[in-house]
């Protein structure tokens, strides 16, 4: 497998940001390359103008649910295609840290939804995969690995022996269908979103499961849908203090905001920002949440930059479209990007939440 530690920026260009916002950019660049488009002034407290975007590692399959380890300090994503989930260090050293890590099976031919690798279907390099591997990762406070397991079509928790147990792969008697993300409160409540991921068919499958997709808890080993609103959910975050919970929907590319009650159940959800107007490539996938309450997100052309009132204070631009990011190393300053092949890093000026 190739590696590559070589400075990149993207090569994007700001004619769709420009014309839907209507506010001339101040940008990080390299002669006309730009990395960082700042639309507040705000954003200066977040991430500097000149801040430069660095290739830690390439030529992955398809690269996502990244998690920061804090005991093990190393960041932990899946390769979905290969079904593997690797680990790669501050020093950028990869490893790899689970194979076989979202399917425990052997007929890999039916398994996992057809996805397009993000590239022009009639240009060189386009391919399909199957969603066969680990999507979404997070730790546990004691800091055991959570996996959204598209193949097994379960929520799997990494026992510190290294055993795996399953918390979720039924609702209301029926299998899920393909986990896509999963967080974790501090009370050890667990959110994650379903649709159809493990099917080889999606919708369509024989072997379909519950007949529709949302957001679920689970809380005391019961599984509880608690959102059906969003068309096709993807990411989730929580605010620094967990009273609000963000959910976004990937195709629809908005964020929602909803009020944490004190059973965990959710309420009164709302949009918090609609990034549909720009027409410029990628979609609402990854959502990670800096300790002021920014919500950092994968969106058009990037990584969408969004205060917790819901304005875009700007964007760093990516060479290939996000699928997810986390904040890592010892200070949580680095913010680590996965973006299909590659996971590249960024240096920023607020900590993501531990």
């Amino acid at each position: 497998m190739k590696r590559c530690w070589t400075s990149v920026v993207s090569v994007l260009a700001l004619t769709a940001v420009v014309a839907t916002s209507g506010v001339r950019p101040s940008l990080a660049q390299s002669g006309d390359k730009p990395t960082v488009l700042k639309l507040d002034p705000s954003l200066d407290s977040l991430i500097s103008s000149d801040a430069k975007l660095q290739t830690v590692a390439t030529g992955f399959g398809f690269t996502e649910g990244t998690a920061w380890s804090q005991k093990g300090n190393y960041l932990a994503f899946s390769d979905i295609p290969a079904n593997v989930i690797y680990k790669v260090t501050p020093a950028g050293k990869v490893s790899v840290l689970m194979e076989h890590a979202g399917y425990q099976g052997h007929d890999i031919w039916r398994v996992g939804r057809m996805q397009p690798n993000g590239v022009d279907p009639n240009a060189p390099g386009y391919v399909q995969f199957a969603l066969l591997g680990s999507n979404g990762l997070t730790f546990d406070p004691q800091g055991r690995l959570i996996i959204a397991a598209h193949g097994d079509r379960a929520i799997v928790r990494i026992e510190l022996n290294g055993k795996r147990t399953v918390l979720a792969d039924k609702y209301e008697g029926k299998r899920i269908n393909g986990p896509n993300d999963v967080i974790v409160k501090k009370n050890g409540t667990i959110y994650f979103t379903d649709g159809y991921g493990g099917l080889r068919g999606a919708e369509k499958d024989p072997n379909i499961g519950v007949e529709f997709r949302g957001v679920f808890m689970v809380k005391n080993g019961k599984v509880t849908r608690i959102a059906e609103e969003i068309a096709t959910p993807n990411g989730l975050a929580l605010s620094p203090d967990e009273k609000t919970l963000y959910a976004n929907g990937g195709g629809d590319k908005i964020v929602r905001a909803y009020d944490v009650r004190p059973d965990d159940s959710i309420g009164n959800g709302r949009i918090l920002i609609d990034m549909s107007s720009d027409k410029t490539p990628g979609i609402a996938d990854g959502i990670k949440v800096d300790t002021k309450g920014n919500i950092w997100e994968s969106g058009n052309g990037g990584i969408w930059i969004i205060s917790p009132q819901g304005k875009h204070l700007g964007t760093i631009f990516t060479p290939k479209l996000v699928g997810n990011l986390e904040f890592g190393d010892a200070d949580h300053k680095t913010l680590y990007i996965a973006a299909r092949s590659d996971i590249y890093k960024i240096r920023v000026n607020v900590a993501g939440i531990p």
